[in-house]
């Protein structure tokens, strides 16, 4: 009798809930908008890979659309032959890295003291993060500062004066304050542990989703930035890899002296630019595409947390 009782509760439990009308209409809607998006995403991705593989003559000819025709590597044998191609990946490595690890020390150091209330001078720091956040000079005060810092055709021109993002602070400020609770800061003081050893030992640990977030965000600017290089930067020896790109996509820029690979089979200096082209865009893409999946796991994470309302 018992066993009889309880197993009507046991299937009622088990039932799904009926969807409405509405809502699944709602569920084909957004199933259907996700194709698009990714559609919209991919074909673009996919035409240049296959045209990065394709002979000169066939992209001219408009004959590739998802697949390579004529298939050749030249385009990506001209393009690790071309000097600027080396040292402008190079110097994105540089301003990569240095300036994400400089964005994420900042907004850390940042975002964390702004997190507790006890902080002296709260209101007053939170007010001007907010002022700093709705309003800006523009370009050319930026350029004035910049200028007068003496940071003109250098990399610290691109790492130091973008560094500290007032959005990024405040998204981290808000999982500081969900994730950092004020009593775990209190047992660790009652344990003779200090402020600094706090933040280094408790709050980076706890964070490495926000962290992560700040960190993909930072690296993906910093890397596809070309305006600012643009206006700074005199010297070609310091340009990101992204304003080589812009030189040989916008400018046709090409220094067909320094291109040592055989390109006799190239009927026209516009034949080695478009297959030029479509394997610098790869080549230059390439980076930002593996680093997301190394941080795929923190972001989600990172960016619901640090997104919760007060």
């Amino acid at each position: 009798m018992l066993i009889a009782a309880r197993e009507p509760s046991a299937q009622k439990t088990g039932q799904r809930v009926k969807e409405t009308r509405g809502d699944q209409f709602l569920l084909i809607f957004v199933y259907a908008l996700l194709v698009v998006m990714i559609v919209v995403i991919l074909v673009p991705i996919v035409y240049i890979v296959a045209s990065s593989f394709s002979s000169p003559a066939a992209i001219r000819d408009g004959s590739v659309l998802f697949w390579p025709v004529h298939f050749t590597t030249l385009g990506y044998r001209i393009v690790f032959d071309y000097p600027a191609v080396w040292s402008g990946f190079l110097n994105s490595t540089i301003y990569t890295i240095a300036g994400t690890a400089l964005t994420v020390a900042l907004t850390a150091l940042m975002a964390f003291p702004l997190s507790r209330k006890g902080l002296y001078g709260y209101k007053i720091f939170i007010w001007l993060v907010i002022i700093a956040l709705l309003f800006n000079g523009g370009v050319i005060p930026f350029y004035l500062i910049v200028n007068e810092l003496h940071m003109m055709n250098t990399r610290l021109a691109l790492i130091i004066p973008g560094a500290l993002n007032v959005f990024w602070v405040l998204i981290a400020r808000a999982y500081f304050k969900q994730a950092i609770p004020q009593d775990l800061f209190e047992a660790a003081e009652v344990d003779g542990c200090g402020g600094i050893r706090f933040f280094w030992s408790v709050v980076l640990p706890l964070s490495k989703p926000i962290l992560a977030v700040v960190a993909l965000l930072a690296a993906v600017i910093q890397w596809n930035s070309y305006f600012y290089a643009l206006i700074f930067l005199n010297s070609p020896n310091l340009y990101p890899l992204q304003l080589v790109l812009r030189q040989i996509l916008l400018l046709g820029n090409i220094n067909n002296g320094a291109i040592t690979v055989n390109t006799s089979a190239l009927q026209s200096y516009a034949a080695l630019q478009t297959s030029m082209k479509y394997s610098l865009i790869v080549v230059a893409s390439l980076p930002i595409l593996f680093l997301y999946p190394l941080a795929q796991r923190y972001f989600v994470k990172g960016i619901m947390i640090g997104s919760l309302k007060e």
